[in-house]
């Protein structure tokens, strides 16, 4: 980027000396080689020196080269600047010492810079970022080295530590001389010898030679010299906040031009008290004012030739006897060796207290020209131009000096002169306004109270005025501002301000800045109000949104001020350090606009204040009190209209942006993109500009744009961990000036309103970053507590609101406590101690810090534990006034937050030290600072802050949770509910890694049986096999829960989810040795028949072989070979089921009615409920009247029942149903139909105890049910049962009837029967044998394989089923959306996990079926391959094996089943084939059949899972559906909830729904309850209890029972249109269904018939992000 040359001329280095000295022998040839005439001793005669110094900084006399200043090198008209008084005879005068000196001037500012470390600094200047940081800490009283000199002085600066000036040298070489040591001197010799050499002034050459250390304010201007202009702007306001001259005129180190750094006083306010004299009154005015702009009298200082009185030490006694405002000789540290301050020219102002004993009645400007002026001719004449008062200082002078000219020269001046001759002895004189002083003799103080007196006298006529703007106009010097980019960036903001200039101050921000104020105001209060709903709760709350969006579409329109637009431009075009410009001049011509009208307006105020603390002195309770009030509350008003600053630009931008997103509008032509204004300010806040987080006029936190500028910092820096710094405190407490101190930061400071509202700032950590686990600080100021124009109604509740945003957001809180007034400690304690107690009960844990400002005597430790006593006593006597109001137990403080009196209070010094406005920073606060600072470092290095996100979600929180009246009941952490949902998915992916490995288990296990090789399951076994993936299991977690970036957040779950990862392994176990036990069972219960069954197979094999041999070369057709094993078939079946029965087929409905007539109902009734089929809806029916035996009775008995309405008994009637089906499912479920068949009994059993509960809920209520709703419940439960007792049956049927059983073997043994008539051999007839068994048990061992791998990637690449419980249920109502159909949503009202596991059994169809067909089809190949592979390779190792060992068939044979017993259910019996001893002919010919076999198999349809054991959907039911159902008591929403017990945490749901969608409704009306819950728990409605008279207030719902205080239902604003599309969409259904009707309260807000499909689905995406 091109630099200007105002710019490049403070940024040279080293490489221009050479020019420098071309300048400087072009300047030597134009001199005169003539010697000044200088009444001085020459430089040999060392007594002397002492009286021929220079008269403030000690430089020496003319013999000294290194110590010389340096005429300025500038000519103006190839004439000397004496011009101006005649000396034009004498204009080349200049001593040969002189020119050396400018030879060696460069050399000697590079020696300087690399003593004090800054030769780098010349190109790389210092910023306000390399202090915007948190380094190490400085100490105080450390003696530092030179190279760390410049930082240690910058640092102590910036924490308003005056002693900057006065840092203690090391000394680290002998080369350089600090404390001077007294030479030894050698005791040897005595004599006249020895007190000559005593007595003697000769100067030791080595002691000479040594080098002195750097001169303080070399230090001070090396620095100036070497920082940017931002950095020189903040050290220039820190040197004058310290009391300090700051330099106006400053000679280039290297080229010699004079620059008056206007820029840097840009940041400099001054306020001072005027007192005038009206109608004998005494009229104290206050004024306030960029000192720029300041218009004052100026007393300039200079003198002519070296004098031996110190000219700043007499300054200082004029304007601030007790404080060093100007550096002089006797000042700690200074030293003879000065380079960098001859001919700089410092300022400093004198401002009145308003008090008696001003020294002077009005702001005075003091200027001091350092250096001999007859040298600094052009500092010189600038000075005498600008002045008011000239005031010089010269000796007793003699006819045709130099000096002589001068003072002629100002004498004929009309400015006022006041000549000092030092070494005059007469009293003073007067002439035509210049007076003359002799200081000879005089005491300093006589000396300054004449001068004062002079300069008053003086000031008293009307006299020249100096401002500090009007330097800019100077020629022959440089003004910093003239640089380009800084013109530039002023250049922009005159722009805008010009928009501005000749405006009623109040009514720019109402003209130009529209989003805010009114209308930002008003909707704030709208947005209160939906959390106080009175009325018709869903219409009034329809009606305030559309009221916010109404506001919102006001100030798009109101978005495109002319202000606004010029002002985006600008932030957007401009490059960083032309930016920087402009916002500061933005600033500054803001100020300089608003200053008058809040300088007067601030007046009133103070003054209105003063009335009304009078008379509330008085204990007045008049009108006059009221309407001083009322006239306080206007003036407030007016300084809120009036005080205008980048913070409004900013929430301008704010406002323009949330109204904008949310309404989604695009910009106008030629408007920059209201999208891009988040990382417009995101770049700000990263380079170190505070941005406001809570609007203090309307007191609210504008959500949406805080979380998109954080979003932005987050693109650019990366999701960095902070540790949020609170600070919390009284009005004018002096919150921002310590935070300001302590952090280098740029917090708004001044008097009257303070901060407005809370701003955040970054501060990065530096080099010391190795000790902290975070990357910034980031610091929250806020607005003072009891803020004066606040007081009123809603003071309390606003300290509230923000005393707690600010602690539950901050790691830390500094709570700011100003003086010793105890009634004001006790207020902040109050709020302060209620903000912590509320943090407890919603689980954070800030820690706090308090800072006790303004104490008289901080030394005196006796103090201080009495104060912390006090304190301690108080913080105790709050948090159990806070507890009582809270309603929770402490006793004390530390019960509520860990808490250390002896260590977390700090005490500070008064700021001041002395009274304003001339006192300078206390030294002891700028130690308090530091120790703070290091304080707060030292906890912080223990915390590991926040990451931006977590900081982001925590601000939406607190918010929201303060948006309601019961906070603790309200507050949701965001991120807390994060963090546990992606636990909850971990905790799905570690359940499913068992259930996966438990599943492949039981295969092998299940296989092991069928084949008969394994009888018994140990527990031990199973936890053996499951050992290596739980230990997997277990190491993923304790990595999980130690290396997760929210560790600490998950630490409170940890036991939890152990425990339960526990549980769950060993109810798998325990669950599969259950499985395979039953099967055990099952097959020893068999084993007879199995018995019979292998003995019937080799009969058949052998019946088959011997009629193939009969018929062998007698029949060649197929169909004649068919018709004679079917004429032999049936003879041998009879033959072998002789003595056994055929098992009947179940006749299911015969049984039904048989049982329902035995318990006494009549056929008709049951014929009439089995024809209408109504039974089967039973569970979702939404009016259970008609089941009620006498109408009437209902009636009475349902209003009479105030607490119990029609609803409750309607949801008592179906909680019945839903048990009984339950109870009755599991206990039909429990019958051994597969192993022992289907009886009637069983259908028996449970219907008497379905009678049982009937007639048992009967006896609790005062009516009867009818006998229909008996039968109707008893079919119903039948009709659940009937698939899973006909599939149980039909299984029993298939293995234990052996007619059944040696029918489904007839097509085998037919094959036999043929291969052996064609004449195969015993090889051939065995391979085809085997190969027609394989076929069976491996279609199985796939299937199985299969609907496990399917089940796996359902789980892992799905989205509905690879998340937590709340993806499943998202996805659930999607579904249901998109079908539309009304039935499967009261399914899902009424029974939630019915509907769900039918969800999940659609979308497993979809997937093998439709969707991903090819990829279930590969799922199945791959098994195919893995089980051709098995059986090859068991193939060829039995075959190798048996080869080896010679041995036979039947051990072949024995050796294969083996080697397949955990893959294939596989049994065959070789006593038919004893002569096959050719093993690889078996071998091939099993292989052939099996290449067949696989071919066919990948083929295979995936419908043939269905007739297996295990289906991809059912195991995709036991892992997602084992989870919490319990339903919301007022809405019926689902806990979401992954663990089916999670206590003791609460239910929770994202979003609940309109209670009319389970059919509530109003008491002894037909209206439905449109309400959601979440508006009623920020509502004032109430609710009556079950059973019972009592009305409870919704925001205390969990006063109501069990049932309700399980549950967390937090006030929710969001607009979710999934239920309210429901409602509208299945209104007439509803209506129906219910019986009720959607009227008079019930009637549905016009604004929900508005939401479609499209909006219900898409904010199901919203709210379960």
């Amino acid at each position: 980027m091109e630099e200007s040359a105002a710019v490049k001329d403070t940024s040279q280095t080293s490489q221009t000396v050479s020019t420098a000295n071309k300048q400087r022998e072009e300047l030597e040839e134009e001199e005169s080689a003539a010697k000044t005439n200088v009444k001085c001793d020459p430089v040999d005669k060392p007594a002397d020196v002492e009286h021929c110094e220079e008269n403030d900084n000690n430089t020496p006399v003319a013999g000294e080269s290194e110590i010389k200043s340096v005429p300025s090198a500038t000519k103006e008209n190839g004439t000397s600047d004496m011009n101006l008084y005649g000396n034009k005879d004498k204009k080349s005068e200049k001593i040969s010492e002189e020119t050396d000196m400018k030879k060696q001037y460069p050399a000697q500012t590079e020696t300087l810079l690399g003593r004090l470390d800054l030769q780098d600094r010349h190109q790389q200047k210092f910023s306000l970022a390399d202090f915007l940081q948190i380094g190490p800490p400085v100490e105080q009283d450390h003696v530092t080295c030179e190279k760390d000199l410049a930082h240690t002085f910058l640092h102590r600066l910036m924490m308003l530590d005056y002693r900057a000036r006065y840092i203690p040298v090391r000394q680290d070489s002998p080369e350089v001389s600090h404390s001077k040591p007294v030479p030894e001197v050698d005791s040897s010799e005595t004599g006249d010898s020895d007190s000559d050499d005593f007595l003697s002034t000769t100067v030791d050459p080595d002691q000479s030679s040594k080098q002195s250390h750097v001169h303080p304010m070399d230090v001070q201007m090396a620095v100036f010299h070497c920082s940017d202009t931002f950095f020189k702007q903040n050290m220039i306001t820190k040197l004058s906040q310290c009391q300090y001259a700051v330099p106006l005129l400053v000679p280039d180190p290297v080229t010699m031009d004079i620059e008056c750094p206007l820029w840097t006083f840009r940041q400099i306010r001054k306020t001072w008290k005027i007192t005038q004299t009206k109608d004998n009154l005494n009229i104290v005015t206050m004024k306030s004012i960029p000192i720029c702009k300041a218009e004052t009298p100026m007393v300039s200082f200079f003198h002519l030739g070296p004098l031996p009185q110190s000219k700043s030490q007499l300054m200082n006694t004029l304007i601030n006897d007790r404080h060093n405002t100007f550096f002089h000789r006797n000042c700690r540290g200074s030293t003879k060796s000065r380079h960098l301050m001859d001919g700089v020219a410092e300022i400093a102002w004198y401002c009145p207290a308003g008090k008696p004993n001003d020294a002077f009645n009005n702001c005075i400007a003091f200027c001091n020209l350092h250096g001999d002026a007859l040298l600094n001719e052009k500092q010189r004449d600038i000075l005498t131009e600008k002045s008011s008062v000239n005031v010089v200082l010269v000796p007793t002078l003699e006819k045709g000096d130099k000096s002589t000219a001068v003072i002629s020269g100002l004498f004929k001046s009309p400015k006022p002169l006041i000549c000092l001759i030092v070494d005059g002895n007469f009293d003073t004189v007067e002439k035509k306004g210049k007076y003359k002083m002799g200081l000879k003799d005089r005491s300093q103080s006589d000396v300054s109270e004449e001068l004062k007196g002079i300069i008053r006298n003086i000031l008293s006529e009307p006299h020249a005025s100096f401002q500090l703007e009007t330097m800019a106009e100077v020629s022959g010097i440089r003004v910093d501002e003239d640089d380009h980019l800084c013109q530039k960036g002023k250049s922009a903001a005159e722009g805008i301000v010009k928009l501005l200039q000749g405006m009623d101050g109040l009514k720019i921000k109402d003209t130009f800045l529209q989003c805010q104020g009114q209308l930002w105001s008003k909707w704030c209060r709208t947005n209160k109000e939906l959390y106080h709903l009175t009325g018709h709760i869903e219409n009034e709350k329809s009606e305030k949104e559309q009221q916010l969006e109404r506001i919102r579409e006001d100030q798009c329109k109101a978005s495109c001020s002319e202000l606004m637009k010029l002002f985006i431009e600008s932030l957007s075009s401009l490059q960083s350090t032309d930016r920087e410009y402009f916002l500061k001049w933005t600033q500054i011509l803001m100020d300089a606009l608003c200053t008058d009208d809040l300088s007067s307006i601030l007046q009133s105020y103070d003054k209105k204040w003063s009335d009304v603390l009078a008379l509330k002195k008085k204990h007045d309770k008049s009108d006059q009190l009221k309407m001083k009030r009322n006239e306080l509350e206007q003036i407030s008003t007016k300084l809120q209209s009036a005080t205008f600053g980048l913070e409004h630009m900013f929430r301008e931008m704010g406002q323009i942006y949330e109204a904008h997103k949310s309404l989604e509008k695009q910009p106008t032509s030629g408007q920059t993109g209201w999208s891009k204004y988040p990382e417009l300010a995101a770049e700000l806040m990263i380079s170190g500009h505070p941005m406001e987080l809570m609007d203090g006029d309307a007191g609210h936190v504008p959500l949406t744009w805080i979380s998109s500028l954080l979003d932005e910092v987050i693109k650019k820096l990366g999701n960095k961990r902070v540790f949020v710094l609170s600070v919390l405190g009284v009005q004018s407490s002096g919150k921002s000036t310590m935070l300001n101190a302590m952090f280098g930061l740029q917090f708004a400071v001044s008097a009257g309103r303070c901060t407005k509202g809370a701003f955040m700032q970054l501060v990065r950590v530096s080099e010391i970053k190795k000790d902290f686990q975070f990357d910034y600080v980031l610091v929250v100021d806020t607005e003072g507590l009891r803020a004066l124009e606040l007081e009123g109604n809603v003071t309390l509740h606003h300290d509230n609101e923000l005393a707690t945003f600010v602690v539950g957001l901050g790691n830390m809180t500094l709570i700011n406590i100003f003086g010793e007034n105890p009634a004001d400690m006790q207020d902040v304690l109050q709020i302060v101690v209620q903000a912590v107690m509320r943090m407890k009960q919603v689980k954070l844990s800030p820690s706090c810090v308090f800072v006790h400002q303004n104490v008289t005597d901080i030394a005196a430790a006796e103090m201080n534990m009495d104060g912390k006593r006090r304190l301690q006593d108080k913080l105790d006597q709050m948090a159990q006034l806070a507890a009582k109001e809270e309603g929770c137990d402490a006793e004390c403080f530390s019960d509520v937050i860990a808490f250390d009196v002896q260590k977390d209070v700090k005490y500070f010094a008064q700021l001041w030290e002395g009274s304003p406005p001339m006192a300078p920073p206390n030294p002891g606060y700028s130690e308090s600072i530091q120790e703070l600072k290091t304080f707060i470092l030292s906890k912080a290095s223990e915390s590991e802050g926040i990451t931006l996100e977590q900081f982001k979600s925590k601000i939406h929180d607190l918010w929201n949770a303060l948006l309601n009246e019961n906070f603790v009941f309200s507050f949701k952490n965001t991120h807390e509910i994060a963090v546990y949902r992606n636990l909850e998915v971990q905790y799905g992916n570690w359940t499913w890694t068992l259930r996966r490995t438990m599943l492949t288990i039981e295969n092998e296990l299940y296989n092991r049986i069928e084949n008969r090789n394994l009888d018994r399951i140990e527990l031990s076994h199973l936890s053996k096999e499951m050992s290596k993936t739980y230990e997997e299991i277990q190491n993923a977690m304790t990595t999980y829960f130690d290396n997760d970036s929210d560790k600490e957040m998950l630490v409170q779950w940890r036991g939890t989810f152990k425990s339960k990862i526990k549980e769950f392994h060993d109810e798998q176990v325990r669950g599969v040795q259950r499985k395979l036990d039953e099967v055990i069972q099952q097959k020893k219960a068999c084993k007879k028949l199995d018995d019979k069954k292998t003995e019937f197979e080799d009969k058949l094999l052998q019946k088959s072989k011997e009629l193939a041999h009969q018929l062998k070369d007698k029949v060649n057709d197929e169909e004649e070979l068919r018709k004679q094993f079917n004429s032999v078939w049936r003879g041998w079946v009879t033959e072998l089921t002789a003595g056994t029965k055929p098992i009947k087929d179940i006749k299911y409905e015969a049984d039904q009615s048989e049982i329902l007539h035995e318990l006494g109902f009549e056929w008709a009734l049951i014929d009439e409920s089995r024809s209408s089929g109504n039974y089967k809806k039973i569970s979702g029916v939404g009016d259970y009247s008609h089941y009620v035996a006498s109408r009437k009775l209902w009636d009475q008995f349902t209003s009479f029942l105030k607490g119990s309405p029609q609803y409750e008994e309607q949801q008592r009637i179906r909680s019945v149903i839903n048990d009984i089906e339950q109870q009755s499912l599991d206990a039909i479920k429990s019958k051994p139909v597969a192993t022992k068949g289907y009886s009637p009994a069983y259908l028996a059993e449970v219907a008497n105890k379905v009678k049982e509960k009937v007639t048992e809920f009967e006896s609790t209520r005062k009516y009867t049910l009818k006998k229909e709703f008996t039968v109707d419940l008893v079919l119903y439960v039948f009709d659940r049962a009937e698939s899973w007792l006909t599939e149980s049956h039909k299984k029993f049927k298939m293995n234990n009837d052996a007619l059944v059983y040696l029918e489904s073997k007839k097509e085998r043994y037919y094959n036999i029967f043929k291969s052996v008539c064609k004449g195969s051999s015993s090889a051939v007839v065995l391979g085809e044998l085997i190969c027609e068994k394989l076929k069976s048990s491996t279609v199985e061992a796939v299937c199985n394989k299969t609907a496990s791998g399917i089940a796996d990637e359902m789980r892992c690449n799905v989205p509905a089923f690879s998340g937590n419980r709340l993806d499943l249920e998202k996805h659930a109502l999607k579904s249901l959306a998109e079908k539309e159909k009304f039935d499967g949503f009261i399914t899902y009202i009424r029974t939630p996990r019915k509907q769900v596991e039918t969800f999940i059994k659609e979308e497993v169809e979809k997937y093998i079926f439709t969707e991903e067909r090819d990829k279930a089809q590969n799922i199945l190949k791959k098994n195919v391959e893995d089980i051709k592979s098995s059986v090859s390779q068991a193939l060829f190792e039995a075959t190798v094996k048996i080869k080896t060992e010679k041995g036979d068939i039947d051990k072949w044979v024995k050796e294969f089943s083996s080697l397949l017993h955990s893959k294939l259910i596989f049994t065959i019996s070789a006593q038919n084939f004893r002569d096959i001893n050719e093993f690889d002919f078996l071998k091939e010919e099993i292989e052939k059949g099996l290449e067949c076999i696989m071919e066919k198999m990948s083929s295979l349809s995936l419908d043939k899972m269905k007739e297996f054991k295990d289906q991809p959907d059912q195991i995709l039911i036991d892992q997602l559906c084992n989870c919490c159902w319990v339903k919301c008591p007022f809405c019926a929403a689902v806990c979401t909830n992954t663990l089916a017990d999670h206590s003791p945490g609460d239910h929770s749901v994202p979003f609940h729904r309109s209670a009319a969608v389970n059919g509530v409704h109003y008491r002894n009306t037909d209206d439905l309850d449109v309400n959601f819950c979440t508006t009623n728990v920020a509502s004032d409605w109430k609710f009556y209890h079950s059973g019972t008279d009592k009305s409870i207030p919704f925001k205390e719902y969990r006063t109501a029972g069990p049932r309700f205080a399980d549950w967390r239902i937090t006030p929710d604003e969001s607009k979710v249109k999934f239920w309210t599309w429901f409602v509208c969409c299945f209104k007439k259904d509803l209506e129906k269904h219910y019986k009720l009707k959607f009227e008079g309260l019930g009637e549905i807000p016009k604004e929900w018939i508005k939401h479609t499909k499209e909006d219900a689905i898409k904010s199901l995406d919203e709210m379960f992000k």
